[in-house]
């Protein structure tokens, strides 16, 4: 990477006493790539599936959507998140990942109450040191869907 795309930070000496000595170092502005994800449903607005920057993999929130027939799951919250989970698989391996690699997801839920049964399903994806996660309710969900799930993975 050139060096004309990297910032130099110096950090002064703590004022305390026994402080360590003034550190310099390097930070490189990664630019951003947008991803080749065929096994996903297509963007439905101007925004990409998948992005990675500086290592990371950041994946769009994904609804229910079958991406062979662009058909929705029906309008159960156990389908629906079934549906995203298959796609974030898919998603996920069209960029050489898997659920290993996650490091943290966001849920969005149209209810709360379903929180048990979309746990459910999501645990099973990830049984071997889980990702961070938040899980919020929101007033509504594009579409009318009960569960969206965004994802960002690390190589």
């Amino acid at each position: 990477m050139p060096i004309a795309n990297c910032l130099l930070a110096y950090w002064p000496p703590a004022v305390l006493p026994g402080a360590a000595a003034p550190r310099t170092s390097y930070s490189c502005r990664m630019p951003k790539h947008v991803l080749n994800t065929p096994s996903a449903p297509p963007a439905l607005g101007p925004y990409s599936v998948a992005v990675e920057a500086a290592g990371l993999v950041f994946i769009s929130g994904q609804v229910a959507l079958d991406p062979a027939t662009g058909d929705r799951a029906p309008d159960d919250v156990v389908a629906q998140t079934k549906q995203i989970m298959k796609n974030l698989e898919a998603i996920l391996a069209d960029v050489g990942l898997g659920f290993a690699d996650v490091v943290k997801t966001t849920i969005f839920l149209a209810d709360m109450g379903d929180f048990p049964k979309v746990n459910e399903i999501y645990g099973a994806a990830f049984t071997d040191q889980p990702p961070a996660r938040s899980t919020v309710e929101v007033a509504a969900l594009p579409g009318g869907f009960l569960v969206e799930i965004e994802t960002i993975a690390a190589r």
